[in-house]
């Protein structure tokens, strides 16, 4: 190990301490104390240094305390260095924090494997403050910056989320124009998909592109006359066959967006009135052949719209349209989806008492 000047070293310092900021918190990990020494000799002047001579000691110190960059080395006993990184990296609460490996080690394999399990960067032994201090500085600067970024993206997916969110409120509004429901009915209904596509074993992912996309299911009703759609007489055969139009006029203007949002709204318009006895419409499929996507609208659906009230009814309670359900298991809806839907009762009132308390 080289001896460090003190001359060096307080010029070395110097440099730095324009970027360095005495509230980082610097992590030093070293099973050897004349290693943790040195670098405690270089940083502590302008940072919080903190050291842990073992992996398992530093990821207990980490769990408490997060530091803001971690000089680890990597031949340590019990827990080695790309151990502890691994562990790091796979903890979304720390996989942001930058790793510089200590090593003695020039091995590129080495360097590759650090590389993989994810370092920014080495120093090498013998240690020296200049290189230490620089990399120390550059990783501080650029794990900001990345911190900054995401904040950035995280802003504005989320208005981009929100953006979609409304969108697709006045698209399920248009809908609605000639029609009796509501923008609540569509949102609840959407979270009673969402908890039944959940508790079937969807990915997350695609629950909350389901959520998104049940409101549109009723898109096609845009292009249904008003004297249908508001007609307070019983439809006549010609007309009922312009009326199911809807979920063909649906997919016709929902296909059109290449978002596998819109996809998937598609294939909930096309499908939500389809039936698993086969007597549904448009297109008359049977069972599995209807994607599970409309299954499980058809099913939302025809459960909110029982338990609301609109002007030429009262609504259901809970129990009623439950038994209704129950009794169109295997005609009218996917008997599996149906137990499964009648397990999350509690699920289901909290839903609709949230939903409620806005309508």
């Amino acid at each position: 190990m080289s001896v460090v000047k003190e001359s060096e070293l307080a010029s070395t310092k110097e440099i730095v301490s324009r970027m360095a900021s005495k509230n980082k918190r610097v992590l030093i990990v070293d099973d050897v104390p004349r290693n943790i020494d040195l670098l405690k000799d270089i940083l502590s002047e302008q940072y919080h240094v903190q050291v842990a001579k073992s992996g398992l000691l530093a990821l207990n110190i980490i769990d408490r305390c997060l530091p803001d960059i971690i000089l680890l080395d990597i031949m340590m006993p019990d827990m080695n260095g790309f151990e502890v990184c691994e562990r790091l990296k796979s903890n979304p609460k720390t996989q942001d924090i930058p790793v510089i490996f200590l090593t003695a080690v020039t091995d590129p394999q080495h360097e590759q494997k650090g590389f993989d399990v994810g370092c920014v960067d080495f120093i090498t032994k013998p240690i020296t403050p200049l290189t230490t201090l620089a990399r120390v500085s550059t990783h501080l600067k650029l794990a900001e910056e990345n911190l900054r970024n995401k904040q950035i993206i995280d802003d504005r997916t989320r208005e981009l989320d929100e953006a979609l969110e409304s969108a697709i409120g006045m698209l399920g509004a248009v809908s609605q124009l000639n029609d009796t429901d509501t923008g609540v009915h569509m949102w609840r209904m959407a979270d009673y998909c969402a908890a039944l596509a959940r508790t079937i074993g969807w990915e997350e992912s695609q629950v909350e592109l389901l959520k998104l996309a049940a409101p549109m299911h009723d898109t096609g009703k845009v292009g249904i006359p008003h004297s249908i759609l508001k007609s307070p007489n019983k439809l006549t055969d010609d007309e009922w066959v312009i009326m199911r139009q809807h979920t063909v006029i649906g997919h016709e203007i929902l296909i059109r967006g290449e978002a596998p949002l819109f996809k998937l709204a598609a294939e909930v318009a096309l499908g939500h009135h389809e039936r698993w006895d086969g007597t549904g419409y448009p297109s008359g499929l049977i069972g599995e052949n209807i994607p599970q996507s409309a299954r499980i609208v058809a099913l939302a659906d025809v459960f909110d719209a029982l338990t609301m009230k609109r002007p030429y009814k009262k609504s259901w309670t809970i129990e009623e349209s439950f038994e209704h359900i129950q009794q169109a298991a295997s005609t009218h809806f996917d008997p599996e989806l149906v137990r499964t839907f009648l397990s999350i009762e509690d699920e289901l009132r909290s839903i609709k008492e949230k939903w409620d308390a806005v309508d």
